[in-house]
């Protein structure tokens, strides 16, 4: 009988030595005469146990981890293939309780199945939501996601569906939907995680925000630093093409949609919705004025639909399962779930796919259990780099979008980096600038020059020099570039610097009687 053997391909996973791992396993294997199926899955977001092996054995699938090249031996001895007992066993993978208690709607499948797999994917309610959609009219679909109140993963957190109606209405014989996978923020990763573990998912999305709005035409942009997502997205288009769901006649509806992978220019300003479109048309990554919106006159002039990888791969769990299966996930006007990353100092990181309303003090201790050095957590970097640090009193706060702007936070993309009580925020303030003067694409003066002078200004409190003075010249000079900046990138750099300010003041204080 041949057993199935689950080994990811992800690269968290393969940075811990999972291939080398999955080659071990099939050398093993066949020295023993056992015959086994490989199976190089996404990963499920434990990074902690990575690489994590599972097997499909007779009271269910079994999992082992991390496991090392070294413990491949005494797996196969202690009858793995089997389910036996190890050392390393988890036991079954569904009873796991990091992943029992999560909501995995968008990432139900990643990590379950082959993610090259149309077979699998549809086995595990794939294309569901596009056989729906193709019986649909376009007004239908952009209600239903309207009605999901599904809102941009990305960032911005704009409600999906009156981007959608926008596009849907907009003249124009060409319209496009672009996906931004540009995924640079720090301590962010669900979206290579999707494509990585799950890239029909993303295509399935796109192909229905197409038939949404009039579109035939999208692009992935892709950030240049995943050449594994490079060759799997290329190898499921190519897949879904020879299966008819791409190309002049999507899965036999008569509506047509292309897709093309593009791979980005290595810029983190090409995260920003009208780089990114001036990247995909052949200019250096600047960004636009607007307006015009892109939803009016966005990739070659024509309406175009911009929304985060998470974004499009939750559209079609709510064609599936209709708007209000999805709603009824969330609270207030975050609705359905969130893939939240922890990162950084934390003793398990990964992703959490959670309903919006679970507390960041949750996230940080009940999955990500505390920080790995054992010392206390002092703050939380949530948002990406541009995100404000989050202190202590308010780790009750829900994440949710608009909790979190109250406090002048943000969730963002769902990434928290966090750091314990030996983190120097000052320090981390000046990265903050310093991160604006690397990335800015210098179209507007506040962020390419105010970046400059505030890591200027940060330089001149660390050395004690007319600290009063350089403090209120630094709030004054967050002000002009969180008023006076053309995108986010400048517009959002003061959000760490005064945060790290305003609750943790101590470290902006003179040092030895300075």
């Amino acid at each position: 009988m041949t057993v199935r053997v689950f080994v990811p391909a992800d690269t968290t996973a393969a940075s811990v030595g999972a291939d080398r791992v999955a080659r071990e396993i099939s050398a093993e294997a066949t020295r023993r005469g056992a015959s086994i199926e490989l199976v190089r899955n996404g990963s499920r977001g434990m990074f902690w146990l990575e690489p994590l092996v599972e097997v499909v054995a007779p009271r269910g699938r079994v999992a082992y981890g991390p496991v090392r090249v070294s413990d491949v031996s005494s797996l196969f001895e202690a009858g793995f293939l089997e389910g036996g007992d190890h050392a390393l066993g988890l036991g079954l993978t569904h009873e796991i309780p990091w992943l029992k208690q999560q909501e995995r709607l968008t990432f139900a499948r990643v990590g379950v199945i082959d993610p090259l797999s149309l077979s699998e994917y549809e086995a595990q309610g794939g294309l569901k939501g596009l056989r729906r959609a193709v019986k649909t009219g376009p007004a239908e679909i952009v209600a239903a996601v309207t009605e999901s109140g599904l809102r941009g993963r990305g960032g911005a957190a704009f409600p999906a569906g009156i981007k959608w109606q926008t596009v849907l209405n907009a003249p124009g014989k060409q319209k496009y939907i672009v996906a931004n996978a540009d995924e640079g923020d720090s301590g962010t990763f669900a979206d290579r995680m999707l494509m990585e573990g799950d890239p029909y998912c993303l295509i399935e999305g796109m192909v229905i925000a197409g038939l949404a709005v009039g579109a035939t035409m999208g692009y992935i942009y892709l950030r240049s630093e995943y050449p594994r997502c490079w060759h799997i997205l290329n190898e499921a288009v190519a897949r879904c093409r020879e299966a008819g769901i791409l190309g002049p006649d999507v899965i036999g509806s008569g509506k047509a949609f292309e897709l093309e992978v593009r791979l980005g220019a290595g810029a983190y300003i090409c995260g920003e919705e009208t780089a990114l479109l001036e990247s995909i048309e052949g200019k250096r990554g600047q960004v636009r004025a607007k307006p015009p919106l892109p939803a009016i006159s966005g990739l070659f002039g024509c309406p175009t639909v911009v929304n985060n990888v998470i974004t499009l791969a939750s559209v079609p769990i709510i064609l599936a399962c209709g708007a209000g299966f999805y709603k009824d996930y969330g609270m207030g006007r975050s609705r359905g779930t969130m893939t939240f990353q922890l990162a950084g100092n934390v003793r398990h990181g990964g992703l959490v796919e959670k309903a919006f309303g679970i507390s960041l003090r949750e996230l940080l201790y009940d999955f990500g259990g505390g920080t790995r050095t054992g010392r206390p957590i002092r703050a939380v970097q949530v948002g990406g780099p541009l995100g404000a640090y989050v202190p202590p009193q308010d780790f009750d706060l829900p994440l949710d979008y608009e909790a979190f702007a109250a406090r002048g936070a943000m969730v963002g993309h769902g990434g928290a980096v966090v750091f314990d009580d030996s983190v120097n925020m000052l320090q981390m303030a000046r990265f903050a600038m310093e991160f604006c003067v690397e990335e800015s694409c210098g179209k507007c003066t506040p962020c390419r020059i105010g970046s400059v002078r505030g890591v200027e200004v940060l330089d001149r409190i660390a050395a004690g020099e007319q600290r009063e003075e350089n403090l209120e010249l630094l709030e004054s000079l967050c002000d002009t570039m969180q008023y006076g900046s053309l995108c986010a990138m400048g517009g959002m750099t003061p959000f760490p610097v005064l945060s790290a300010l305003k609750h943790f003041p101590e470290d902006f204080a003179p040092k030895n009687g300075r």
